[in-house]
């Protein structure tokens, strides 16, 4: 068995965005030997790294040296900082890099992130491209963007880039949360303005009637690191049990059939006749968690609420992107 590895390098950040995930208050990065015995003991093919931004931390040349030059697939999300600060040499060392950008103007964008952060992340793109990269564009279906999804599909085509989406989970707080309606009108519009590559946000791939999960990914196909030191399913996953001080005594199938682990993999009973349940899985277990009930189905499941949605979409040929297949998320092309 391999999986994919998530790592939080840093929590570091030179933002400090409304709507992230990631704890602000106490300052924390993994170090070169942790990331070593991570190596050891599970032996990945793809490090992802995320959280905070990862060239704040102070090792990081020396980190990314290591993983490439252990042939390790590497990719990074950022805010635009890391690719426009990073010497060429280093940013070569990555198999795609992702921009984060949640708002299709530039007014928008830094009139939610900080004032020249369009900027930033379009110098950062055209920085990547030249070099060869693949580039995607990282956004947050958020209630105060969802109707901005068609926009980033239109702006990802002008650009030449992938769109990937994740649906906000409320990990710091509920006020960019979407309701019912806004979630499936953003994937609506991002659906009908784009091809879908992949989708392994369990409700939205049972609604398109894929089918092809096996349940959420988080927990079965992908291990989290945090830059606190806690092993998790889920960048998102609310308990945190297992901690790098426990990773000699563990292998991979170990954690996999930890108990928080198993946790995230928990099928709600109400779940148990749906003609989806084997590859939905009663959908996403961080969001079900967030909430305080993993019994509890899917908020945005429509067949509990005896509706249907319908979303119309266009296949596009497979990419060879790592985050494709191993959190919850939407990946579409122009």
């Amino acid at each position: 068995m391999s999986v994919s590895v998530g790592i939080g390098l840093t929590n570091n950040c030179n933002l400090n965005c409304a709507h992230c995930y990631r704890d602000p208050d106490a300052l924390a990065c993994l170090s070169l030997e942790e990331i070593k015995l991570i190596c050891e003991r599970l032996h990945p093919t793809s490090f992802n790294l995320g959280t905070g931004e990862n060239y704040l931390h102070p090792d990081f040349t020396e980190i990314v040296t290591y993983l490439a030059d252990g042939g390790y697939k590497l990719s990074m999300a950022s805010n635009g900082h890391s690719f426009t600060a990073m010497p060429e040499a280093l940013l070569r060392r990555f198999h795609d890099v992702e921009v984060s950008i949640d708002f299709a103007t530039a007014e928008a964008q830094d009139a939610f992130r900080t004032r020249g952060n369009w900027d930033l992340v379009m110098a950062a793109i055209a920085r990547c491209q030249k070099l060869g990269l693949e580039v995607t564009i990282l956004a947050t279906l958020m209630a105060i963007n969802y109707d901005q999804m068609d926009g980033l599909a239109q702006l990802a085509g002008r650009l030449g880039t992938n769109l990937r989406v994740n649906a906000y989970q409320p990990v710091q707080t509920s006020n960019f949360t979407p309701d019912y309606e806004q979630f499936w009108e953003g994937y609506r519009r991002l659906l009908s303005s784009a091809r879908l590559v992949s989708t392994s946000e369990p409700i939205v791939n049972a609604v398109l009637g894929l089918d092809d999960l096996g349940g959420s990914p988080c927990g079965r196909q992908s291990i989290r690191f945090t830059p606190h030191g806690d092993i998790t399913p889920c960048v998102y996953w609310p308990h945190r049990d297992l901690t790098l001080s426990d990773l000699p005594h563990l292998d991979e199938a170990q954690i996999l059939a930890s108990e928080q682990f198993q946790r995230s993999l928990i099928v709600p009973a109400a779940c148990g006749d749906c003609p989806h349940v084997h590859s939905c899985g009663g959908g996403c277990a961080s969001r079900r968690a967030l909430l305080g009930d993993l019994d509890q189905p899917d908020p945005y499941c429509p067949l509990v609420r005896g509706e249907e949605i319908q979303l119309d979409f266009t296949p596009a040929p497979a990419r060879d992107l790592p985050r494709g297949r191993n959190v919850c998320t939407t990946i579409v092309v122009p």
